[in-house]
């Protein structure tokens, strides 16, 4: 870039995002464009640099820049249509934002002469998005678009990763004033308690504490660290129910998860008195069910919030380390290869647990949006070559395809193998068409139950007894059945529907062996 590429008058507005994303660290773009972005479209085409992911769908877009930020610890952007495309978008962004990634949304606005005449897409775009995103800004001027871009990416960057929304007007991007603008530093992570650090240590005694770990300490580094502070204390280890990104696998620390079911969750954490959290909340239930707890902890239990999501995790787990005298401690929870036997008969999760500890290759991204079928999958999987684990922080359903989507992009070297149920399949199915288009190396594994399995758990766990036809009715997805194989054959994509366990080992690894996406529909 030369001294006349930044002075005003040289480039629109949108060149001048174009020019300051790609400064900022900000080189790929999940999309879904529509009028008013087209000046920031004919842009890509004058800067090179940016990688731009064309989407069928605003929520597959947006969770694939939450699946990018998972694996390259860096935001992509994304593009959408004024607020109507911004909304589309909102479930997978209120799930990225759960789990701490970093997002720079571009939304097209009207231009501001445009506005005051009320078009059928004209929407109060700031207050859609600020429910989800932690910065909002619209940009006033083509001149003020590269410093408002440097911006969002601070805000994007700013720890644990944030999601930053910035509304580009139209005639902000034709405007021929742009000014490229220098990254803006995004702060560090902030200290950990360091008052609380003597008291945690002091709290991390016996059989009776535990040490709950969510975010950046579940990096492998960081798992090793805890799993010397357990040997050394005796604690329990636990991560939270859902996690941005686990390093699991033999030869790492295993970790286990606080059960989703409520019952399962108070009996887990019932015997412990003294809980640290670094990274993690204090465990609370994902809804409230009569008679039962919404906290899960035991009654006066002690919680001690050494660090917070944003905070130093390493910092805060060496300086536990250091207290406890764990340094040259062997860390505890290892896990060891395993020699899984070979599962036959029926599609069950026990089943899948043992094909899947067979078949996870070496260095693989796992995305489970398995909900119900998958809540057994990380014991039986312990010792499955090294690979990292992606769940659904949010709870809001069709996190799964997309985040494949961007866990690919950002990983073209590594395979993906997203598990995925029907129901929650069905909710951003347009991402298949994507994998095909970028031809990602994405083995796909539909449970294919017929059902929204969950929510037939639910109806008994609110207290619903013996529900009716109509009831039952409402939570099936049969009449018709759904047809996987058809419908990724119609987005590009082959595939093979299995009946027994046998057949889905096989077909995993013929999936795994494909250059590029492959759909299993696991017939449950």
């Amino acid at each position: 870039m030369t001294d006349q590429d930044t002075r005003a008058g040289t480039m629109n507005g949108a060149e001048s995002l174009v020019r300051t994303l790609l400064a900022s660290g900000v080189d790929t773009c999940f999309s879904n464009p529509g009028t008013s972005e087209m000046h920031f479209v004919a842009a890509l085409d004058h800067v090179p640099g940016m990688r731009s992911v064309l989407a069928l769908f605003e929520g597959v877009a947006t969770g694939a820049a939450d699946g990018y930020f998972r694996m390259a610890r860096k935001p992509a952007c994304t593009l959408l249509h004024l607020g109507p495309g911004l909304a589309n978008g909102l479930a997978n962004l209120h799930n990225a934002k759960k789990a701490g990634s970093g997002i720079v949304n571009i939304v097209g606005e009207h231009a501001a002469s445009h506005i005051e005449l009320d078009a059928p897409l004209t929407a109060d775009i700031a207050g859609i998005a600020a429910p989800m995103s932690h910065w909002v800004h619209t940009s006033e001027s083509a001149a003020d678009v590269g410093g408002d871009g440097a911006r969002a990416v601070q805000a994007a960057m700013t720890p644990p990763g944030r999601i930053a929304t910035l509304i580009l007007p139209s005639d902000t991007a034709w405007n021929e004033d742009g000014v490229v603008a220098a990254p803006v530093p995004a702060p560090g992570r902030a200290p950990f308690d360091q008052k609380a650090v003597g008291k945690a240590v002091a709290a991390l005694d016996g059989a009776d504490s535990l040490l709950l770990l969510g975010g950046a300490a579940l990096t492998e580094e960081n798992l090793q660290t805890a799993g010397r502070i357990a040997a050394a204390t005796g604690c329990g280890l636990l991560s939270e129910w859902s996690n941005a990104r686990l390093e699991r696998g033999a030869g790492r620390v295993f970790i286990g998860k606080v059960p989703y079911p409520i019952d399962q969750a108070v009996a887990a954490l019932e015997g412990f008195r003294r809980i640290v959290l670094v990274g993690a909340r204090a465990p609370i239930g994902f809804f409230a069910y009569p008679g039962k707890p919404a906290v899960l902890t035991r009654d006066r239990a002690e919680i001690i919030a050494l660090a917070g999501a944003g905070d130093d995790l390493t910092g805060a787990l060496d300086a536990l380390a250091d207290g406890t005298g764990a340094r040259s401690v062997a860390p505890s929870g290892l896990a060891a290869p395993q020699d899984t036997a070979r599962p036959n008969g029926a599609i069950t999760p026990e089943t899948i647990a043992a094909v899947l500890a067979r078949s996870i290759p070496e260095n693989a991204i796992v995305v489970d949006e398995s909900v119900t079928t998958g809540r057994t999958f990380l014991p039986a999987t312990a010792g499955a070559a090294p690979h990292s684990w992606l769940n659904n922080c949010g709870g809001s359903i069709g996190f799964g395809l997309p985040v494949a989507v961007g866990a690919a992009t950002a990983c073209p070297d590594r395979k993906v193998l997203a598990l995925i149920g029907d129901g929650s399949a069905m909710y951003t199915l347009q991402a298949i068409w994507t994998m095909a288009r970028e031809q990602q190396d994405v083995t796909m594994v539909i449970f294919a139950n017929r059902s929204y399995a969950i929510l037939r758990g639910e109806l008994t766990n609110v207290g619903v007894q013996n529900p009716g036809p109509r009831a039952v009715d409402m939570l099936s997805l049969n009449r018709p059945d759904l047809g996987w194989i058809e419908m990724a054959r119609g987005m590009g994509v082959e595939g093979q529907r299995v009946e027994d366990a046998a057949a889905l080992e096989e077909a995993i690894l013929a999936g795994l062996d494909v250059d590029g996406p492959y759909l299993i529909e696991a017939m449950m």
